[in-house]
């Protein structure tokens, strides 16, 4: 199959995401015909670096780069100022300066990073992700929202900074442990729900191909996710509004990442409780009908996602909810589908209903049995 290029048109900001199995080994020979700088960074972390690195190195020392490995810790605990300021020194001591290069290799964290990193260094530099996560293939490494952690809220010191270019191969999934996998389909079913309902009718009815990680399906599906999301930046580069449906399941996902240290739950597992409670709380305002509650529900649980959860009081994800960047004046809002493909932004949703949906989704794990 042919590699697909999709463009997301921001004028002088305009980049490509090209979708294909092997698109990561062409990325030397795209950066040289860029005509950017010599130097690059590669910024990863070692597992990423083990499975990937080797095809990435060679193909950009083929093209004549000069290349600085800057490696970082595994997941959420790389979003830290200490290894930004990591980062800036090496980039500082192996002379990279603003025709430079920094690559993104791994999942959503290393993206998260590297952006921040690009965008803050001399004022920014050239930025090229290449996602080996699904979520970020679909998500995270699109549309040019990145940051890092602090202590009590994800993803409140950050940047907009689109890349100049985005590589997704979906045979780095291969690889991807079985949890990591379908934390990401949660980003795929939320680009479904709000966005398509014929892409999520598509999803729904290739649940085994999608779970057996089948090449051809996987390239079709994370095409359209590409489309989708680009569509979305095109339309509101900086989340001014629009751009807010893409944190459909992400308000009381990001609330839960938090109230537990960013420690319990996968990214997308916490989407997924979210979309749970999204849904419901749309059905009980009369906004959403119980199949379209019931539909979301199926293909999370069809994908292994958790729709219910256990030991978190209601009060610290309000609390969490409350620190959210999204917040206008006190206010956050949320994002509903009211029904399968469509998506409405609505605040001052009273706190009693969402207490209400989340000790309704809420069960009792028995003594001894591991909590998920």
């Amino acid at each position: 199959m042919a590699m697909a290029e999709i463009t997301v048109n921001l004028g002088s900001r305009s980049y490509p995401i090209v979708v294909g199995a092997g698109s990561l080994a062409t990325v030397g020979e795209r950066l040289r015909a860029m005509s950017l700088g010599a130097r690059v960074g590669l910024v990863s972390d070692r597992s990423v670096m083990g499975l990937c690195g080797p095809g990435v190195t060679a193909s950009l020392a083929s093209a004549g780069f000069a290349m600085a490995e800057i490696i970082v810790p595994e997941g959420e605990s790389a979003k830290t100022l200490a290894v930004a300021e990591r980062c800036w020194e090496t980039c500082l001591s192996t002379g990279l300066d603003r025709t430079s290069t920094l690559v993104a290799l791994g999942g959503g964290a290393v993206g998260d990073l590297a952006g921040f990193v690009a965008a803050t260094y001399m004022r920014g530099i050239h930025l090229v992700q290449l996602p080996t996560t699904l979520l970020a293939q679909v998500d995270a490494a699109i549309g040019g929202k990145n940051a890092i952690d602090h202590a009590r809220a994800k993803n409140l010191i950050g940047t907009f900074h689109q890349p100049r270019l985005v590589l997704v191969d979906p045979r780095a999934l291969i690889t991807l442990s079985e949890r990591e996998f379908r934390s990401g389909l949660a980003e795929v079913v939320k680009h479904g729900v709000v966005l398509d309902a014929e892409y999520f009718g598509d999803i729904e009815a290739h649940v085994t191909e999608i779970l057996s990680r089948d090449i051809p399906t996987l390239e079709r599906v994370i095409g359209d996710s590409c489309r989708l999301k680009a569509r979305i930046v095109e339309a509101d580069e900086t989340e001014s509004e629009l751009r807010a449906v893409l944190n459909y399941g992400h308000t009381v996902g990001h609330a839960l990442e938090a109230a537990t240290g960013y420690a319990r739950w996968a990214h997308g597992e916490a989407v997924a409780l979210g979309i749970a409670v999204a849904a419901r709380i749309a059905e009980r305002l009369g906004l959403a009908d119980p199949e379209t509650t019931r539909r979301q529900i199926r293909l999370l649980e069809a994908f292994g996602l958790p729709v219910t959860f256990s030991g978190v009081e209601p009060s610290l994800i309000l609390e969490a909810i409350g620190r959210d960047k999204k917040s206008r004046e006190g206010h956050v809002p949320f994002v509903l589908a009211p029904r399968i493909g469509t998506h409405r932004l609505v605040f001052d949703i009273p706190e009693e209903l969402v207490v209400e949906v989340i000790r309704k989704i809420q069960v009792e794990v028995p003594a001894g049995v591991p909590r998920r």
